[in-house]
């Protein structure tokens, strides 16, 4: 018998949330390029503390992380879950389960990870969370490789974007991702994301009661950016565009973390080593040289902690996160 989905589920009878712009019907049960039909799968959900200062507050966030991806990055450090389809088929009722029990372990927002292919069922789900009391706001963590179309059906869902500005270099997008179009695509939805919602602050669960001054983010666009080995141009060329087009409506996030990710069958001569000392000072100098002084960077701490693995209860390192549902068991706290 043939499944029936919601109205708000048409965008996926001929697929175009995502430039790749593939055409699958997925409600048939076909595959999109992102692995995925039009059913929504998770993998895991907890409380995440390794976060940004504003994203993690005093209570951590509540991290959902959905299975497949519209990118499919060679170096991903998910890669368990964005291209092995690792995860679980879950309805409404049950993602707003997760939202409510992450709400109620003292998250301070609902953290959708790598969603973008999966828009309208998260919007549903969502929708039926904050009909049973959700009341945190929701991060849209991306690839910011969706289309601006899709970032419209998110108007009333999505209250901060984090999109992971990978690079601005078509040549760098076509060997890693196999997107050349990845720079203007991603451009033009960080750009959608900032008219979307302006930055706006207010203080983080317990800050009243307990007396610091902790705030999180609560509207806005934080862009993230992984600093990649051997490809500091393509870091200066993001750090400029920033710098020109974003500085004061959205927080820039540099990320360090970059860890070789060893998958067998992989010819895409990704870096196989972590950021050294030297390139770390100098991308710290460009924050000078463009006059960025507003977000984060991470300290140099290079080692593998940094990889989850999506097939244990709790994926990352035990004081860094805390499980509240896995693609396993279910429910977990």
């Amino acid at each position: 018998m043939k499944q029936e989905f919601p109205d708000s589920f048409a965008a996926y009878r001929s697929c175009r949330l995502c430039p790749r712009g593939c055409g699958t019907d997925r409600t048939a049960g076909a595959l999109g390029y992102c692995g995925e039909t039009a059913d929504l799968r998770i993998a895991s959900a907890s409380i995440h503390r390794g976060e940004e200062p504003p994203v993690t507050g005093n209570g951590g966030s509540g991290t959902v992380f959905i299975t497949g991806c519209t990118l499919g990055c060679t170096f991903c450090q998910n890669w368990q879950i964005s291209q092995c389809g690792m995860g679980r088929v879950t309805d409404s009722d049950e993602f707003a389960g997760i939202c409510l029990k992450l709400q109620a372990a003292g998250a301070e927002n609902v953290n959708i990870v790598t969603g973008s292919h999966a828009v309208p069922a998260i919007a549903e789900g969502i929708k039926a969370a904050r009909e049973k009391g959700l009341g945190l706001p929701v991060l849209w963590n991306s690839s910011a490789y969706e289309g601006v179309s899709a970032l419209d059906l998110l108007r009333d869902t999505a209250d901060v974007f984090l999109p992971d500005l990978k690079t601005l270099d078509s040549g760098i997008a076509g060997r890693f991702f196999k997107a050349p179009d990845y720079p203007e695509a991603a451009k033009a939805a960080v750009e959608k994301m900032m008219d979307l919602r302006e930055l706006r602050w207010a203080p983080a669960r317990g800050s009243a009661s307990g007396g610091d001054s902790t705030e999180v983010l609560v509207s806005g666009t934080m862009i993230r950016h992984l600093v990649l080995p051997d490809h500091l141009d393509s870091t200066r060329e993001v750090l400029r565009w920033y710098a020109e087009r974003a500085m004061g409506k959205a927080l820039l996030s540099l990320m360090m973390q970059y860890t070789p990710v060893q998958r067998e069958g992989d010819n895409s001569q990704a870096p196989g080593r972590y950021v050294e000392e030297q390139e770390y000072e100098t991308v710290l100098g460009w924050l000078d040289e463009f006059g960025i002084e507003e977000g984060f960077y991470q300290e140099l701490v290079p080692g593998s902690d940094w990889l989850p693995d999506f097939n244990r209860r709790n994926p990352f390192s035990s004081d860094l996160s805390l499980p509240v549902w896995h693609w396993k068991d279910g429910f977990v706290q």
